[in-house]
């Protein structure tokens, strides 16, 4: 059976929920459900059989959590997948996917797990899947777009399996870590899956935002697997609020809208299924007519260069730049970061990335610096080499999808560089030279771009992904070929269709006042058609002649950003400055400038007392942070930056206030904790990064605590205020054990509670005194409590 086909001809229905279906057959709480796979096949056997009589057409094995760093110490990824496998198959399954969830640990740059490690991991779990016989690879319940990508790219370099891959998101409308429907279409489209979407987290109510987003852009297949509806405790047990009946009429609404992938996830039951396979029928899909774009992403956010202009930033470039040159020779990140936030700032759509030295190991050093650029800025990226090797360095650790820059119409250029891009899902400039260098008539460039477009169509780069570069020659030595620069974006974009881009300021080289001819040329080019200007964001004139374009062109809706800018009632992108005309400690933080905090603090030591750095600058700074990112101004990269320049501050005031013989009294004690049985700990980490950056002592007994650790520490310790932390819903329980182990050895501890399953009726069952719903909420929470207590 041609799985591939079957996914984009017919309404496919998956199964429904594994773990709640085990927790109704007595799964203990903590114990891994991928272990009954080999220690009860039968009962797992059993589920799918219901699941294979209610009608549905894909099976989904009993692995989603079967690798290596779940399984550890209790049997071998291959045993475990295989037996899953063999359950589904055993129950008469039509089609057996490979379940794949996420690792439960923070992606590199946000927490520590590399992307080369997630990719082994996932790479030995998909391999398992296929030798066991598996059909396809399902990909769910991800929070993290870079993750995803690691376990796409594991499945599609190791396997010739079918990929499906569905990320799960919040009520806000995006993920934990804060990407956005848009941006998880984009990215994962590019990346070559056979399918994507969304499950888990919320009723198919909720989600339906969500999806709608990703039908207008989806060229793949659309899959919806919701919860039903949000968990509620009834008695001891857990139920879920949406009926079959109720959750069936609301999927049907999103298959009539385009969905062609349908199932459940937490709650559902085979009767769910039965229902949805009683609707769909012989139904035919709707089909689709996804919004065909030009876009690139970060993690987080999408620039679509339709009907707009685009700024690209050209400083992190070493050309001519002696500074960023002595940087990438030291290694040293900090001067590169800077200039990505001071670019972005200035609003810059995309940021070009060029570390090309003789002297150093491009390949490596591009990666790297993509990696830090991604960490402190959501601003999509452009790998900027000529070395094909750097250029896939670069975008296989990059997250999201990045515009390569660069191909040109040599043919052994184009051989290398297409696959990669195909691969990877990049955009790709196009210059208009070839083995005979530049033409001189914007006739002879057009042909170089018609080859170009030709040959980006045999390795499967669609034209939306395609930018041209008609080149800018200069007016000093070449002054005529200014006008058939300008000629030639009206000919590609006419001939065609695809974006232009184009680097403006070589077009003065050699004349005095360079920024009038490079604003005058930008602006003439604007008028030609331009799509892209790579260009210097923090030039002031240049930003006018956009600013006044966007107006012109009716991008800039009532000209309410050119009236903001220009009458002087809003803001002007240039932070805020301390007196000696640098930024303030307070503005370092806000940017994430983690590389500039602990020589700032030094500077501030030496007229100022640690303390009054911490409550002055410290404090104030990141409940502003806090405070944007409850809005939604800001989501967990950028709080996460915030707190890791705060810590490279506070290192610099420990190691001063030690030498000095001084003692800083904590805030307060918090011990954290995972309950025993979950291994997720990304929640608790972050909680702990800022309850120390805001002055707590913080005891962090780890993932997989024993109640019995529990209570030792808090008596041990004298610990007054306790957090704990549990992701999975077998897990719940052991968060109730532990409260209660507390309590049975006379311990006076108050509990805050948090994580993906959790809410405020959990939060009493459990026995504790509040929920927090984040890692701000625990914050605020602490202080609260010890102010109180003070």
């Amino acid at each position: 059976m041609d799985v591939t086909e079957l996914l984009r001809s017919k309404i496919v229905l998956f199964d429904g929920a594994m773990g709640t279906m085990l927790q109704q057959r007595g799964l203990e709480p903590g114990a891994l459900p991928e272990l009954l796979n080999l220690e009860h096949p039968q009962v797992v056997t059993a589920i799918h059989r219901e699941y294979v009589e209610a009608g549905a057409d894909v099976i989904t094995a009993n692995t989603f959590q079967a690798h290596e760093l779940k399984l550890e110490g209790h049997g071998s990824v291959e045993e475990v997948v295989a037996a899953g496998v063999s359950c589904a198959k055993a129950a008469g399954a039509r089609l057996v996917a490979l379940d794949v969830g996420p690792l439960g640990q923070l992606m590199e740059p946000l927490g520590t797990l590399r992307f080369e490690r997630a990719y082994e991991v996932y790479k030995r779990q998909m391999e398992a899947g296929e030798k066991a016989g598996a059909d396809l690879v399902i990909i769910e319940t991800v929070s993290d777009i870079f993750e995803a990508k690691a376990a796409v790219l594991a499945a599609k370099e190791n396997t010739k399996l079918p990929v499906i891959c569905s990320l799960t998101f919040q009520e806000d409308g995006r993920t934990f870590v804060g990407c956005d429907p848009l941006t998880t279409v984009i990215t994962l489209q590019g990346l070559g899956v056979d399918a994507l979407g969304v499950n888990c987290s919320l009723g198919p109510a909720q989600l339906r935002p969500v999806v709608e987003e990703m039908l207008r852009y989806a060229k793949v297949p659309v899959i919806l697997q919701a919860n039903a509806g949000l968990p509620r405790l009834q008695g001891e047990a857990m139920a879920y609020d949406v009926t079959p009946e109720e959750y069936v009429r609301q999927v049907m609404a999103l298959v009539r809208r385009g969905v062609r992938i349908v199932g459940g996830c937490c709650g559902t039951s085979p009767e769910y299924i039965r229902l949805l396979r009683r609707e769909i029928g012989g139904m035919e899909p709707v089909p689709a007519t996804p919004r065909i774009v030009t876009a690139c992403t970060s993690g987080t956010a999408t620039v679509i260069l339709d009907h707009r202009v685009t700024v690209i930033g050209e400083r992190l470039n070493p050309t001519g730049k002696k500074k960023m040159k002595e940087a990438l020779r030291a290694g040293d990140m900090g001067y590169l970061m800077g200039e990505a936030i001071d670019q972005s700032r200035a609003g810059s759509d995309v940021l070009d990335v060029n570390v090309g030295l003789p002297e150093i190991d491009e390949p490596a050093m591009l990666a790297r610096v993509v990696k830090e650029i991604q960490g402190v800025v959501s601003t999509p990226l452009e790998i900027d080499s000529a070395d094909p090797a750097a250029i896939e360095a670069a975008v296989r650790v990059y997250n999201g999808k990045p515009i390569i820059n660069s191909v040109n119409g040599k043919r052994e250029v184009m051989e290398q560089v297409f696959p990669v891009a195909k691969k990877y899902g990049a955009l790709v400039i196009g210059l208009t030279l070839d083995e005979e260098g530049i033409p001189p008539t914007a006739e002879g460039r057009l042909a170089i771009a018609r080859r170009i477009c030709e040959t980006a169509a045999r390795h499967g780069v669609p034209k939306e992904d395609l930018l041209i570069d008609c080149l800018v020659l200069t007016a000093s030595a070449q002054q005529a070929q200014v006008g058939e620069t300008l000629a030639a974006i009206r000919l590609v974009k006419a001939a065609l269709g695809v974006k232009t881009v184009l680097g403006v300021s070589n077009v003065s080289f050699g004349l005095p006042n360079r920024e009038l001819l490079n604003a005058t040329f930008l602006a003439a080019a604007f008028g030609a058609g331009l799509d892209a200007a790579i260009l210097n964001p923090l030039s002031d004139r240049y930003n006018e002649v956009v600013d006044a374009f966007r107006v012109l062109n009716n991008e800039d809706r009532d000209a309410a950003r050119f009236i903001a800018a220009y009458a002087g009632r809003a803001a002007s992108a240039v932070p805020a400055a301390s007196s000696d005309g640098g930024l303030t400690l307070g503005e370092i933080i806000r940017q994430g400038r983690r590389e500039e905090a602990a020589d700032k603090v030094r500077s501030l030591l030496k007229d100022s007392e640690p303390l009054e750095i911490i409550e002055q600058e410290f404090v104030p700074a990141l409940d502003d942070v806090g405070r944007r990112y409850e809005k939604g101004e800001i989501f967990l990269p950028q709080l996460m930056q915030s707190a890791q320049t705060v810590q490279n501050g506070f290192a610099v005031i420990k190691d001063h206030m030690s030498a000095s013989g001084q003692v800083r009294g904590a805030r307060g004690r918090v011990l954290l904790a995972t309950v025993h049985g979950d291994i997720h700990d990304i929640g608790k980490n972050i909680v702990r990064m800022l309850l120390e950056n805001y002055g707590y002592d913080v005891v962090d007994l780890g993932k997989d605590v024993p109640a019995e650790a529990v209570v030792n520490a808090i008596r041990e310790q004298g610990i007054r205020l306790a957090g704990l932390s549990a992701l999975m819903t077998t897990t719940v329980k052991s968060m109730k054990d532990t409260i209660a182990a507390v309590r049975e050895a006379g311990l006076d501890c108050t509990f805050f509670v948090g994580g993906a399953v959790l809410n405020e009726e959990y939060a009493a069952y459990v026995g504790a005194e509040h929920y927090t719903r984040d890692a701000m909420e625990s914050v605020n929470l602490a202080n609260r409590f010890f102010a109180a207590d003070a």
